[in-house]
């Protein structure tokens, strides 16, 4: 078959520093290019053009394509694909009969009907280039729907395969990056982001090999699981029992889930952040538990209880710490009010520290990507979100796009703008934009101050690494001086993975 091509205008952010770009996405069907073992099929939803390819299921079935550019050069493309198995498919992809990426992971969406889009990033010669997806698993392949690439090539650095990269210089081997914390499988979760566009395979040995460092062959974890922050790192599992396919990820997903079962609680059911922390719930936790706890359920089982138990945690958690003023967020409660920084009467702390705010905003945008448009609590959390998001676009300070370390004290002396939470609260704008929780025409312009603001503060240094400034450094729950004083910290891993999200979520080049 003959392959045709659609070009769509877009003007994305691409891999610069401070330039938009009109780029003109070229889309290559499925249906439209040589089909070896397989055929057009248009049975399940959701695809573009008149069908999508099914593989036959036999290794070496395979699409390929057939396009031209008028220059050399650094290509990103994707293939938007269903699998509405439980199990990964791989393709090999192969560039004019090299093989780019031996076996890029095509994980399960869910249904034959949910489309996603697997990128990656390829050196194209002048003139006409073959692009192969070939089945590597007995399994076949996903169904294809078609092949996007832009047609220009990519200019510019590329900040999230930079900052990955310079981690694992670093960083070389998981014993250097050493011991087992959310702030690192954080990073890890943003480096999976990395992969997802470029295909890069090495950042999925990284991940993985870190992994392994720190659970054995049943799953079992190296420290215990009394703290939610210690569970944050499960959705490294999820992603490696997808790829894989390997049990003790699956167990090791399921010991956290298991622990759930007997882990303290507040009198309204609010998971107490430490089991050391009696009656306190920070909000941070929110983020470490809710979204792998719900993809958890979609990925393993157990949905009604995932779906329910989350929607309920981040509504417990915003009963106790929102600010029904400002709509901003407190950092720490405790159902005792015994500690020194609870207020006697709300039991609440006394400061909105931005990276808080931003772990549970982000929190609430990764739980309602898979909590059910039917669940009765949906539009209770959507309703929430909008009002922190309209509260966020209120403090973003006018010059910088970022946003201050105590969030609402700006003009306080000692105040300072922090990278991390500027990171998170634009990833979550965005987010919410493209999700239609709010208003494009009314914030976007918000996230794209903060996307600049963020970058204005990552550099390459004279050892040829990045560097990411002005990152608060870790911290408990104090008074607003307390907080004022942390230390500023450089490539600090809560960083590193906010910075990454944020730049995924606002860097789609060609799709």
């Amino acid at each position: 078959m003959g392959t045709k091509c659609l070009g769509i205008l877009f003007v994305l952010f691409i891999v610069s520093t401070s330039v938009t770009q009109a780029v003109t996405v070229l889309s290559y069907q499925a249906e439209d290019a040589k089909i070896v073992s397989g055929v057009v099929e248009s049975n399940y939803s959701g695809y573009t053009g008149t069908g999508f390819v099914n593989y036959s299921n036999m290794v070496g079935s395979y699409v390929e394509w057939t396009i031209n550019v008028t220059k050399a050069g650094l290509y990103h493309m994707d293939l938007r694909y269903a699998n509405g198995t439980t199990v990964n498919r791989p393709l090999e992809i192969r560039i004019n009969s090299t093989v780019g990426n031996p076996n890029l992971a095509f994980i399960a969406t869910g249904a034959w009907s949910t489309w996603q889009n697997q990128g990656f990033n390829t050196q194209l010669k002048l003139g006409s280039n073959i692009i192969r997806a070939t089945a590597t698993t007995a399994n076949g392949g996903p169904n294809v729907d078609k092949l996007t690439i832009g047609n220009t090539p990519l200019t510019g650095t590329d900040w999230g395969k930079a900052v990955v990269d310079s981690t694992i210089t670093r960083y070389p081997t998981a014993s250097d990056l050493g011991s087992w914390h959310y702030s690192k499988a954080f990073f890890l979760y943003g480096a999976y982001m990395v992969y997802k566009r470029t295909g890069d395979d090495r950042y999925l040995t990284y991940l993985q090999n870190w992994v392994d460092s720190h659970i054995d062959s049943a799953g079992n974890l190296d420290v215990n699981l009394d703290a939610l922050d210690n569970m944050q790192g499960g959705n490294l599992f999820l992603i490696l029992y997808q790829i894989t396919g390997q049990s003790k990820y699956k167990s090791a997903a399921q010991k956290i889930r298991t622990r759930l079962d007997t882990y303290p609680r507040t009198s309204d059911q609010g998971f107490w952040h430490m089991v050391t922390k009696v009656g306190q719930l920070w909000l941070d936790g929110a983020y470490m538990l809710d979204p792998f706890l719900i993809r958890y359920g979609k990925i393993v089982g157990d949905k009604t209880y995932c779906n329910n138990e989350v929607a309920n945690q981040l509504l417990i958690y915003g009963s106790h710490l929102e600010d029904t003023n400002t709509e901003l967020y407190f950092h720490a409660y405790d159902e005792q009010g015994d500690v020194s920084w609870a207020d006697p009467v709300t039991h609440h702390s006394c400061c909105f520290w931005g990276r808080s705010i931003g772990w549970y905003t982000m929190a609430m945008v990764d739980t309602l990507e898979i909590l059910p448009k039917t669940h009765p609590k949906r539009s209770q959390i959507v309703g929430k979100l909008q009002l922190l998001i309209g509260a966020l676009a209120n403090y973003q300070e006018t010059n910088s796009g970022r946003w201050y370390q105590v969030v609402d004290k700006g003009t306080v002396t000692g105040n300072w703008l922090e990278t991390s939470c500027s990171a998170m609260y634009t990833y979550a704008i965005s987010r919410s934009i493209k999700k239609g929780y709010v208003d494009g025409a009314t914030y976007q312009s918000f996230a794209n101050k903060g996307f600049q603001g963020t970058l204005a503060k990552i550099s390459i240094g004279s050892d040829g690494l990045t560097n990411l400034t002005d990152i608060s450094d870790g911290s408990g729950v104090g008074d607003l001086n307390y907080y004022l004083a942390r230390p500023k910290v450089t490539n600090s891993f809560n960083g590193l993975g906010a910075f990454l999200l944020m730049y995924e979520q606002m860097v789609k080049p060609y799709g």
